[in-house]
């Protein structure tokens, strides 16, 4: 047998074998470091990325642990009395082997990290490639979508794994939910973020302020207004904006106009009028009467050369519409086209529903026209404002040309649109044209409604068929609508002028029973059938009645029974009701 010589220690002479069997115990230990050092790079978790909870880690050490238990009881060398190392075959063997082990190994290895890598691990164990940027992204878009409980799930997902969305993402949660009307959520939310962050910036206290405004608690927006600086933040130019908004549109515009002064007190750019807050005080002056005041604010505007836009002149130019003050509106339109600015849909809108107040609804067409051609479709607003205007000027033939413009620029108009023009072929007694209308309504998907059905009595009354409008009540009744006032109001006066009081006092107990108030309108054509039935004692109490009750505004019920007993030639009786009125009519007065 040969032999080889080690020096190891003191010189000897050692079997080949032997020799082999050294230098693998070597291998196996390089091999133990090796897989050791590799499982516990495994293991490592990345700055960058959360921590594991403890029954992640825990799984995660015991599947490693046996792992390498097993790899090493593999690795172990047999005996060195082991004759088959002595064999020609064995160091093969062996190394073949030790080859297969390791690839096995590192494909487990392999498998390990990509099962437990956190960038493949998803939400409640599914797996997903989301990262930071994309979850915040999906938060932005569900909130945007009006999604909010998805993006709160994910939101809470996010904060249980150990990442926490931005203070931007927040807001858009938070204006989210106030816009649904969720408010005291938003609240919540706030109170979280500013316990465990992200510390919340001014657009996140604006945004719930505007959501309490919109719920109509100014109360709380304002407390929350004088809070904020507590948060160390202070509030800014929209902040302001939004209050005032909502104080003027209380009607509280002297207070908007002191909390404005309090709040610029230190302001350095006080003097220069801020374009928002001008606008929405110059809005608010109009809608008060107080032209005189807007016109002053806008003169101060251009004095201190403030860039005004579109929406400024818009609220001008409505300004003057309501006003009545049209020529005006028409030179303030000039002037904003002389300064580049293109008038829009509710600059045309505005001039348009001023032209048709007037009658003027030739020139009213006319302005449709000009919008169409520059470009500026008209909408909805336009068409109902001149359809409207139309069939109050009795023009129905250009009111059914727009409305086919409508249907056929695929805008289906809303039920008051269809009502108007059924309303008109009712009061001219067209019942054909009314209910062809009512048809074409139904044909384009536009469910009826109860001024629909109250428009089609009107006309079958006009007619003179009481009975086919009653079966109108019914069918609204099957329909799911349920009659107002208006409708009984009109089949008691029909029933009334027929002579048929009992017909009237039945409809009237039914309304009654439906829980609707009567009006003067009611007991005036109740007062008519008695009247008309010469039932002169249910009359005068009827009469005594509307007295007692505070609904004697007119001179109608009076008028009534005047005329009776004129005819009945008792014109002492009918000077008494004279002076009866007239005294209530003093008592009411302040």
């Amino acid at each position: 047998m040969a032999q080889f010589v080690v020096t190891c220690g003191e010189p000897h002479l050692v079997p080949i074998h032997v020799v082999f069997l050294r230098f693998l115990n070597r291998t196996v230990e390089s091999i133990k470091q090796h897989v050791a050092h590799s499982l516990a790079s495994v293991f490592s978790i990345p700055s960058n990325h959360r921590i594991l909870s403890c029954q992640e880690e825990d799984l995660a050490l015991s599947h490693g642990k046996d792992l390498l238990s097993g790899i090493l009881n593999k690795c172990e060398p047999n005996a060195p009395n082991d004759k088959s190392f002595g064999d020609k075959n064995g160091p093969h063997a062996v190394f073949n082997a030790l080859d297969t082990m390791l690839k096995d190994s590192l494909e487990r290895l392999k498998m390990m990290r990509e099962n437990i890598s956190l960038d493949k691990i998803g939400l409640q164990g599914y797996t997903c490639e989301y990262s930071y940027t994309e979850h915040t992204a999906t938060i932005r878009y569900l909130c945007l979508e009006g999604k909010l409980g998805a993006a709160l799930w994910l939101r809470r997902k996010m904060v249980q794994k150990g990442i926490l969305p931005d203070v931007f993402t927040h807001n858009h949660i938070v204006n989210g939910l106030c816009k649904i009307g969720l408010v005291e959520k938003a609240d919540w939310l706030i109170r979280e973020m500013l316990e465990f962050g992200p510390h919340p910036n001014c657009a996140t206290f604006n945004n719930l302020i505007k959501g309490y405004c919109a719920a109509n608690t100014v109360d709380k927006a304002l407390n929350l207004f004088s809070t904020m600086a507590n948060t160390g933040i202070p509030p800014n130019r929209i902040t302001c904006n939004i209050l005032v908004h909502a104080l003027c549109g209380k009607g509280l515009l002297k207070e908007a106009k002191k909390m404005l002064e309090e709040i610029l007190n230190d302001d350095d750019d006080k003097d220069i009028p801020d374009l928002v807050r001008s606008t929405i005080f110059m809005d608010n002056y109009f809608k008060n009467g107080a032209a005189i005041e807007a016109l002053s604010l806008w003169n101060e505007m251009l004095q201190k050369h403030t860039k005004v836009d579109v929406v400024a002149y818009n609220v001008l130019i409505n300004g003057f519409c309501k006003s009545q003050q049209t020529n005006l509106a028409y030179g303030i339109a000039c002037e904003m086209l002389k300064k580049g600015l293109l008038p829009d849909i509710f600059t045309y809108n505005s001039l348009i529903g001023a032209l048709c107040k007037e009658g003027n609804t030739n020139e009213a067409c006319y302005i449709l026209g000009v919008m169409s051609k520059m470009g500026i479709m008209p909408d909805q607003i336009s068409y109902k404002i001149m359809i409207q205007g139309l069939c109050f000027e009795g023009d129905i033939d250009r009111a059914k040309v727009l409305l086919r413009c409508m249907l056929n620029n695929l805008m289906v108009p809303k039920p008051l649109v269809w009502n108007v023009i059924i309303d008109f072929y009712g009061r001219c007694r067209d019942l054909g044209n009314a209910f062809f209308i009512r048809d074409q309504m139904l044909a384009f998907g536009v469910l009826p409604n109860v001024f629909t059905y109250n428009a089609l009595i009107l006309a079958q009354l006009k007619s003179g068929n009481i009975h086919d409008a009653c079966s109108l009540k019914e069918e609204m009744i099957l329909k799911g609508l349920f009659p107002d006032v208006v409708t009984y109001n009109l089949l008691i006066d029909a029933a009334s002028n027929l002579g048929r009081v009992g017909f009237a006092l039945q409809l009237y107990d039914e309304m009654v029973h439906r829980g609707y108030e009567p009006d003067i309108i009611t007991y005036t054509e109740l007062l008519k059938g008695f009247c008309v039935r010469g039932n002169r004692k249910e009359a005068e109490e009827l009469y005594a009645k509307i007295l007692k009750s505070g609904l004697l505004k007119d001179h109608v019920p009076v008028q009534i029974l005047f005329n009776l007993y004129c005819k009945l030639e008792e014109p002492v009786v009918a000077f008494n009701f004279y002076q009866d009125w007239l005294a209530s009519k003093l008592r009411s007065c302040p």
